[in-house]
């Protein structure tokens, strides 16, 4: 599934920024962390729509028993829509870690790792996972060159940031003031967009 190039037009740890000629519901305001993009197309999660779902609660519903007291403010935060695309799967944003690995997993080069199996909840559960998650119910793909043509037709902005950024923008900021924090890192104010737009 992983290729990776060092093309300019390689996204992959990269955020999406809808704008505001984007006409899909799916993501109109949304803001995307870019998992993957090769030639054969591109995935990534919304990281600003929350579901009614909370991570104690989902935590219920797949029977994981926390063995420690809840992990306040990993498991208090919901859990998101991560795009149209396999909602009933889950999609754990997490940081990368040297020394542990989960069953199923994607590093993103230079960013944060994506895990699919349910053995790194099985590890929040148990105090040993990481000290920080994500988690989403699916997760937005597009085919090849389909990502392109978006952007090219003024769908997405996309801005290619540091590390130390992008954890800050997914862990740290309410979901509520991440379309704001991210527009904020270009110096635009949201409110001024029109529907023209280029490459931060």
């Amino acid at each position: 599934m992983s290729f990776y190039t060092d093309d300019a037009s390689h996204l992959s740890n990269q955020l999406l920024i809808a704008m505001p000629g984007m006409l899909d519901d799916n993501f109109i305001g949304t803001v995307i962390y870019v998992c993957e993009h090769n030639p054969q197309g591109a995935m990534g999660l919304v990281i600003n729509r929350p579901t009614d779902l909370d991570l104690i609660d989902l935590f219920e519903k797949i029977e994981l028993k926390l063995e420690i007291a809840p992990i306040a403010p990993i498991l208090n935060q919901p859990v998101f829509i991560g795009g149209p695309v396999q909602t009933e799967r889950g999609f754990v944003l997490h940081p990368q870690a040297d020394d542990i690995r989960y069953n199923s997993s994607l590093t993103v080069p230079g960013g944060l790792a994506m895990t699919t199996s349910k053995d790194v909840l099985e590890a929040v559960s148990q105090g040993q996972g990481p000290s920080k998650i994500m988690m989403t119910l699916g997760y937005a793909g597009w085919g090849a060159g389909q990502l392109e043509d978006e952007i090219s037709r003024n769908g997405w902005l996309n801005l290619a940031t540091n590390l130390h950024q992008i954890n800050e923008i997914v862990f740290d900021t309410p979901y509520k003031n991440r379309y704001q924090k991210v527009m904020s890192l270009i110096g635009i104010d949201p409110n001024h967009l029109s529907g023209q737009v280029g490459h931060a």
